[in-house]
């Protein structure tokens, strides 16, 4: 029976028991929480959707922003309308995680596919800092309309973010089932607290009764003067620039066709009907929020706080304690679905990374399943890199939304230029149809990309166009290594794996006298060589007539030490000379075994440095050469010599 390590036990108690391989089948979402947990990242942008898109109109054309957001918004829906039917299209025929992935290596081939499994990623890490942020502005709008005097909290806004951000990634450690759980609920909330919003202001509306927002409140984006121009004064630059900024309405469209593998069977019909439920939900609630922007004139503010939805919340409700515990209400499940929209990355993310790792553009480390089943590798590297992100831009959600729709847009691309392919090579019902619709989408998206592109360009969208083609490159690279490695095996002939030397040498390296290097020759017996070598390379003269001494003393071994003269102290050197000169003939093999002291406890680490690894890495590279890195309890051993017992050597 062995006993758990320290770390495994601690692991245990912060993750919950191991999961078995067998429960992957059972750690499947139905689609009620499907729709909670893939689908808050959709529905929560919403909350800031609409506020990007007068973040662009107010300065330019002022109050005539609130007439011009309703038909900006019309064609965000019917963008929207587009891209389900283009993701409808692609859950129903590649039930596999992978999205636009799968899409475009289908119909494109593999090398083209990195742009999508790019634009992906780069999607995944921005939506997670956006998301976290939006919703820590919540809470500080929250704070700003209702605290009573509660202001000046925005330096909160990056510590409170972080631990949002480490808070999700543990959640989603412990495994599919216990995040969905944990995330679903808050998705439901907020429709409900939108729809409440909507239903009360509805009704104040139409008794006359609905305030409109303070136009000259400090703090809010200035207001810009219409002039004698089209649309208000508006230019046709205006316009697509407010359309690309309220594309980020869409982001998050394309988690159900990325996470379609936690799905129930079947696993396409399920998710095409969650993905119809989402898109519906999204609609009503981004028309909403724009509507009653045009009616209550909220505009967004400089520093991003108070938002614009709390803004529409406390206008609807009013300022009495009823109305109080609805601005409360309504910014808490807002913050609570930001945070949750988050979590969808969390899915996403790691499927993704762990398919392309698959197709050997991505390491295979992302394809390992962890202690509670979930890809522990691509949680945490998507953790790190989305904190880092969050770090740099301060949490602001305003820099870091041209960084967001950049990469989930290309992807919407991917997806429909790929479908489009996919139909114009088969004969099938409603053929023409389903490319029009694909190729509009397809269309749609590369204009709303080279829009952000172009206007957003200075403020952060550079940093995009330069890790999109590096990024291409780096996961080519990455096959490139995986296709040579698979090619130099293949080459290899017949029999590859029998001797070829007629002679065999062991060098066991010698550092000091100890029960390490005892067992390492003990070792080197059992292989049964031609000629065993204890080996010591003498860079401290001292030491090393010390060590002859006690070499000599000792009965404990029947090898003789050899001293091995470096005296510029270059021990990688002296060492890759010597096997050389031993494996020069090509008849003889060498295998070097390298004793390594392992510690339990901390001192011991601090006492004894280990260089066996460098060892190993030197010799490693020579021919006829194989290097063997024996490790050695050592804490163990003197725990037994303070029993009264003698050491064990094996």
């Amino acid at each position: 029976m062995t006993l758990d390590r320290p770390m495994y036990r601690a692991k245990r108690r912060l993750l919950g028991k191991p999961l078995t391989t067998e429960r992957v089948s059972q750690e499947k979402l139905g689609n009620r929480t499907a729709l909670g947990v893939l689908a808050s990242d959709c529905i929560s942008s919403s909350a800031y959707g609409s506020e990007q898109i007068l973040r662009v109109l107010v300065p330019a054309v002022g109050t005539a922003a609130f007439t011009l957001v309703l038909p900006v918004t019309g064609a965000i829906l019917l963008v929207l309308l587009l891209l389900t039917l283009c993701y409808s299209d692609v859950v129903t025929l590649y039930t596999r995680a992978g999205g636009s992935y799968v899409v475009a290596r289908e119909n494109f081939g593999p090398d083209v596919a990195q742009v999508a499994a790019v634009a992906l990623l780069v999607d995944y890490i921005v939506t997670v800092a956006v998301q976290v942020s939006a919703g820590t502005n919540a809470l500080i709008s929250l704070a700003h309309l209702a605290g009573n005097g509660w202001t000046g909290l925005d330096h909160l806004q990056v510590p409170v973010s972080v631990a949002v951000i480490a808070l999700l990634a543990y959640g989603n450690l412990r495994g599919v089932r216990e995040a969905g759980r944990m995330f679903a609920l808050p998705a439901y909330l907020f429709m409900a607290a939108v729809g409440l919003v909507l239903l009360v202001a509805a009704v104040r509306g139409l008794t006359g009764e609905l305030p409109r927002a303070d136009l000259e409140a400090p703090g809010v984006v200035p207001l810009g003067t219409p002039g004698d121009g089209w649309l208000y004064g508006a230019s046709l630059f205006i316009v697509l620039r407010s359309f690309a900024n309220g594309g980020s309405s869409l982001t998050g469209l394309e988690a159900i066709s990325n996470g379609i593998s936690t799905f129930r069977s079947p696993q396409g019909r399920n998710a095409r009907r969650t993905l119809v439920a989402m898109s519906c939900v999204l609609a009503v609630l981004v028309l909403g929020v724009s509507t009653l922007a045009h009616y209550t004139h909220a505009v967004p503010y400089t520093d991003g706080t108070p938002t614009v939805i709390a803004q529409e919340a406390r206008l609807a409700f009013g300022q009495g304690p009823w109305g109080t515990a609805g601005l409360v209400f309504v910014q808490l499940a807002t913050a609570l679905v930001l945070y949750t929209g988050a979590n969808t990355p969390f899915t996403g993310f790691p499927f993704l990374a762990s398919f392309v790792a698959q197709d050997r553009f991505l390491p295979r480390l992302l394809t390992r399943r962890g202690h509670r089943l979930a890809f522990s590798n691509g949680i945490i590297a998507l953790t790190v890199v989305s904190l880092a992100l969050l770090l740099v831009t301060g949490a602001s959600v305003d820099r870091l939304v041209a960084l967001y729709a950049i990469g989930v847009f290309t992807a919407f691309t991917m997806a429909g230029a790929g479908l489009t392919a996919y139909h114009l090579r088969r004969q099938e019902p409603l053929r023409r149809l389903k490319i029009t619709v694909n190729a509009l989408a397809a269309g749609i998206s590369a204009a709303v990309v080279l829009i952000f592109a172009v206007t957003k360009f200075t403020e952060g969208a550079w940093l995009v166009v330069v890790v999109f083609p590096l990024g291409v490159w780096a996961l080519v690279r990455i096959n490139r290594e995986y296709r040579h490695e698979a090619a130099a095996l293949e080459r290899l002939p017949s029999g590859a794996d029998r001797p070829r030397a007629r002679r065999r040498e062991v060098f066991v390296l010698v550092d000091t006298l100890d029960l390490a290097t005892l067992k390492a020759l003990r070792y080197a017996h059992e292989l049964r060589p031609d000629r065993i070598r204890a080996v010591h390379f003498a860079i401290d003269e001292t030491h090393a007539r010390r060590l002859s001494a006690a070499w000599e003393s000792t009965s404990a071994t029947s090898v003789a030490l050899e001293l091995v003269e470096c005296p510029d102290r270059r021990l990688r050197h002296a060492m890759r000379e010597l096997a050389a000169r031993t494996t020069r003939d090509e008849e003889t093999s060498l295998t070097v075994l390298v004793p390594r002291r392992m510690y339990s406890n901390v001192l011991g680490k601090l006492l004894h440095r280990g260089t066996g690894e460098t060892m190993a890495r030197t010799l490693g590279q020579l021919p006829h050469v194989a290097v063997t890195i024996l490790p050695y309890d050592a804490t163990r051993a003197l725990r037994s010599l303070e029993a009264g017992e003698a050491p064990r050597l094996d």
